[in-house]
């Protein structure tokens, strides 16, 4: 039966409609409305501008909300947290919004293209989320976070370098990573010293989430 499941594509899955993702989170039904009224806002901004890719949308509580919001299971104390090349606010919007009445929680949704941030400023004024967003390049920013995260961002070498600045203030590191995750990792430790955990992703059985830690780089002799 597993091995089944894992041939499926997501999109056929939809395991998580909106009761189905507040049973596998404990979110709140204020937290549910919010995720609901943040996909009515992406698939409006989406007509106008790339944010996701449209036929993810049918699929939003599992490809987008649950994604994101796995990272929470895995980081369950962090409160303060990096989303670099933030985008569409997957998963800075999602962990936000579900961070929204921790005390002391901010999310940092660092993008450098200026019209998506006109997007995440949106989304934010409306749902009233702790967020700050940064029109910058994730490399040029000096913000001390417990975690660093991404999704869809740039492959693993080149991510390191995004966000080499957050580890040198103590942060640690949780990517949504696809199916090459092992090769990037291959390819980021020529240029990377750290320690990598690989786990499987629970929204997605082709997908994998993976904590960086001790990030530094390679000296070369």
């Amino acid at each position: 039966m597993a091995q089944a499941l894992s041939e499926l594509v997501i999109e056929t899955l939809d395991p998580v409609d909106a009761p189905a993702f507040q049973r596998l989170t404990g979110a709140t039904d204020v937290q549910v409305a919010d995720l609901t009224r943040y996909r009515e806002l992406l698939a409006e901004w989406n007509a106008v501008m790339n944010l996701v890719g449209p036929a993810s949308m049918a699929a939003y509580w599992n490809r987008h909300a649950w994604d994101s919001a796995q990272l929470l299971t895995f980081a369950p104390q962090a409160k303060v947290w990096a989303d670099l090349g933030a985008g569409a606010g997957l998963p800075g919007v999602v962990l936000a919004i579900l961070l929204k009445d921790v005390p002391g929680a901010k999310v940092h949704l660092v993008e450098s293209m200026a019209k998506r941030c006109r997007f995440l400023e949106a989304v934010s004024r409306e749902l009233d989320l702790p967020v700050e967003i940064h029109n910058a390049r994730a490399e040029s920013l000096d913000l001390k976070v417990q975690v660093v995260t991404a999704r869809a961002c740039a492959p693993m070498p080149r991510l390191l370098e995004f966000a080499q600045p957050y580890f040198k203030r103590g942060a640690v590191a949780w990517l949504l990573k696809g199916q090459e995750v092992a090769a990037e990792i291959a390819e980021a430790e020529k240029t990377w010293k750290f320690e990598s955990d690989v786990r499987s992703s629970k929204s997605d059985p082709r997908g994998h989430v993976v904590q960086i830690k001790g990030l530094s780089r390679v000296r070369k002799v």
